[in-house]
């Protein structure tokens, strides 16, 4: 009786001084991501979940994936993911690891510092043969009779169908498929005075998929009388040397404007410079004036000569003895 007491003791005591221990592990554990999806649209595929939150912690989150391949012939290994592995934020791109139209298993896990979560599998597997496919953007305009389109890029996987027809009660419609997407395509010669309608649907050939068409878009060719006027008058205006067209009036405008602006840097520049240059040599070596005084009116040496020959008239020049006397008196 004395031994069962105590082994229930014993018990009792392992059990409270394990249990804190238990309690402290758990919480210290990293969470798992939660809520995985993919979105796809147009082929492109993104893996998001629901962040996981740590207080004053900057969480970062690896993606891997399992393709059928994998599975099958590689003993079920993983593949890191391209773009994700790690990233910050709660979702990874991961068109670039859907190569191939199977079955494809996604996972993640949570990572702070050297903790990391358990992995979060995506409930079912991801085929990108569910992708959303939408109607691709398009610019139908004109060039002159021709219906011109040009079509929204999605990428080297899209193909598209062109329907396009003349706005009037049983008429035929026409498709055209083109390649790609982004570059200006003539769909047809239209007539004078008609309208023309046109939709586009995408194609991607991997999956064997469509998108529903766009809405219809419509353009009007200008009637036969207004487009034999105009062309008439480009005519008579390209024969005559006094018709000027609108088109030729603003080159015209621009190039007298270029002209005028040329000549009077040509005249105003070097003006400029010169009378800056007057202005300096003023400022720093002003002009002089001497008296009248000062102005020497002959020639110094002409002077010096004229001097001379006083001198020596009077050295030359004798006395009379009357002078004399007068002299001394």
């Amino acid at each position: 009786m004395v031994l069962e007491e105590i082994s229930t003791s014993l018990i009792m005591w392992f059990s409270c001084a394990l249990i804190p221990c238990l309690l402290i592990d758990a919480v210290a554990v990293l969470p798992a991501p939660q809520n995985l999806s993919v979105q796809s649209t147009n082929m492109k595929h993104v893996l998001t979940w629901s962040p996981v939150v740590v207080p004053e912690e900057i969480i970062h989150y690896s993606v891997e994936y399992q393709g059928e391949y994998e599975s099958l012939y590689m003993s079920h290994i993983w593949i890191p993911s391209s773009w994700c592995s790690p990233t910050a934020g709660p979702e990874c791109d991961i068109t670039d690891d859907i190569t191939a139209t199977v079955p494809y298993n996604l996972r993640v896990r949570a990572v702070l510092g050297s903790q990391t979560s358990a992995w979060s599998t995506l409930k079912q597997p991801f085929n990108q043969n569910s992708t959303i496919l939408t109607p691709p953007g398009m610019e139908v305009t004109q060039d002159g009779f021709h219906l011109v389109i040009k079509l929204e890029d999605l990428g080297p996987q899209f193909e598209y169908f062109v329907a396009y027809w003349r706005k009037e009660s049983g008429a035929e419609e026409h498709v055209k498929m083109v390649m790609n997407g982004g570059v200006p395509v003539h769909l047809e010669t239209m007539e004078p005075g008609s309208a023309y309608c046109v939709k586009a649907q995408t194609f991607v050939k991997a999956i064997g998929r469509h998108s529903a068409f766009s809405q219809a878009e419509c353009v009007k060719v200008q009637d036969a009388q207004t487009w034999h006027f105009l062309t008439h008058h480009l005519v008579e205006c390209g024969a005559s040397p006094t018709c000027v067209t609108w088109g030729e009036t603003l080159p015209l405008a621009l190039a007298l404007f270029a002209f005028v602006g040329f000549t009077l840097i040509l005249v105003v520049v070097p003006l400029s410079v010169w009378k800056m240059g007057r202005l300096l040599r003023h400022a720093c070596c002003p002009v002089v004036v001497l008296p009248d005084t000062l102005k020497i009116t002959s020639s110094p040496q002409k002077l010096i000569s004229c001097r001379r020959e006083e001198v020596e008239v009077c050295a030359m020049a004798g006395l009379s003895s009357k002078e004399l006397l007068g002299v001394f008196i």
